[in-house]
């Protein structure tokens, strides 16, 4: 079945800045995921963009933002700075919040590395008004303090050589309180860039994203 999408360029306001993203919405989007990437990307990440595409498909619209402009990405300290990284992520949720064609959606994240962390904080922030979270070779550990607080239904995806991102991840999972899901992909590295890995990653995210999305938007209507 081929699902008819439309894909926009939107200027998000953050504060003193603008952040550029890319929306896209499925006819009949079932939710919208907003995508956080990891220090040193942006939204043009190959991996990222792969996932997008196969939320797409299944009829998930996807925002996909840059957050940090192009002079502050160049700084170390501000890629690992996640209270700017949240800040940015709540105000493009509150952006989407009011948009048309995604308002009445159900919003989950999707984290990358250390915007795995600012997708939790927001979570945290925003309670139940998040549906679902997924994080990929994230570091939710950056935020541990928060994640009692985290309502959504969260799945941590994480390489299967990836040792040291593994027990962070554990640790973190131990901390959530929130519906939870630790699964671990045989053979991938942090970046899952093996034959299958990424395929891995867009197949859990996309199942996790339509069941709990789905179920929240149900709840709430």
């Amino acid at each position: 079945m081929t699902v008819d999408i439309s894909e926009k360029l939107v200027r998000i306001p953050a504060g003193m800045v603008k952040l550029e993203g890319s929306l896209a919405v499925p006819d009949g989007a079932s939710g919208v995921v907003l995508f956080a990437h990891g220090s040193g990307s942006s939204r043009h990440s190959p991996r990222n963009r792969f996932v997008a595409e196969a939320l797409q498909k299944q009829g998930v619209a996807t925002l996909l933002i840059d957050l940090l402009t192009t002079k502050e990405d160049v700084n170390y300290e501000t890629r690992f700075d996640i209270g700017l990284l949240t800040s940015r992520l709540e105000a493009a949720t509150t952006w989407l919040v009011e948009r048309p064609e995604v308002r009445n959606l159900t919003i989950g994240y999707f984290g990358a590395s250390t915007g795995a962390a600012a997708a939790l904080q927001a979570a945290a922030s925003f309670g139940s008004e998040i549906g679902a979270v997924v994080s990929r070779g994230g570091r939710p550990d950056l935020v541990l303090e928060v994640l009692n607080r985290v309502r959504a239904p969260t799945l941590l995806i994480v390489g299967g050589r990836d040792d040291v991102v593994i027990e962070l991840n554990q640790r973190a999972y131990e901390r959530l309180g929130a519906e939870k899901k630790l699964v671990i992909v045989p053979g991938a590295t942090h970046l899952f860039e093996e034959p299958g890995a990424l395929e891995e990653v867009a197949r859990l995210a996309s199942d996790w994203f339509k069941k709990h999305l789905r179920l929240k938007h149900q709840r709430d209507g």
